[in-house]
């Protein structure tokens, strides 16, 4: 369905859908021979091992675009277990992989060119079927989990955003009529009564 089709349609109609498109998703995404997750900057992908498998039987490739999960002594298993394209690159010297109760755990850090500029992935591989990334819900953020710069961004965009509430001046704001307040003790010659502040 397109986003204009969906557009189109009633509240009523918009949740049939939805929760026609979230079963068929969860049935795709149940098919997979893993299973993922992922937040803003990791993607965590469960591959179950066939029984009796150990690190030495496996051959595992994590690239910067690329995943391989394959036995050299899988018996019954001449394909991988799980190969192809990642959606993105991945930073690799961040990222790891851990074999834990018969399971292989990835965690792929995803990579990004620009600070704060990580998104969504549709899929794990490009080959798989997708999920619609419009409809995730991240879960909330502590502020205690923020970096330095990002925690302070966020407390004085919750603090302008308070204030705006409230009617009273933002941050930015009050930095402006301190300014005039200072330009105008420094030119008491100067006449501000027209002067209109913005």
């Amino acid at each position: 369905m397109s986003a204009k089709d969906y557009d189109s349609l009633t509240e009523e109609e918009r949740n049939v859908q939805d929760a026609k498109d979230r079963e068929r998703e969860r049935q795709e995404q149940a098919a997979l021979p893993y299973s993922w997750s992922q937040d803003l900057q990791t993607v965590t992908v469960n591959v179950p091992l066939p029984k009796g498998i150990k690190s030495k039987d496996l051959i595992v490739v994590m690239d910067r675009r690329k995943l391989k999960v394959g036995g050299v002594q899988v018996k019954g298993a001449p394909e991988p277990i799980m190969e192809g394209e990642l959606f993105e690159d991945i930073a690799k010297d961040d990222s790891s992989w851990t074999i834990d109760s018969g399971v292989l755990t990835f965690e792929l850090e995803k990579f990004s060119a620009h600070i704060n500029s990580h998104r969504w992935w549709p899929h794990v591989l490009t080959k798989d079927p997708k999920i619609d990334t419009t409809k995730i819900q991240p879960e909330n953020t502590k502020l205690s989990d923020l970096d330095g710069e990002t925690r302070a961004m966020v407390e004085k965009m919750m603090h302008d955003n308070k204030q705006k509430q409230l009617g009273e001046p933002t941050s930015d704001e009050l930095k402006k009529l301190e300014m005039i307040e200072k330009f105008k003790r420094q030119h008491p010659e100067m006449d501000f009564s027209n002067a209109k502040i913005e």
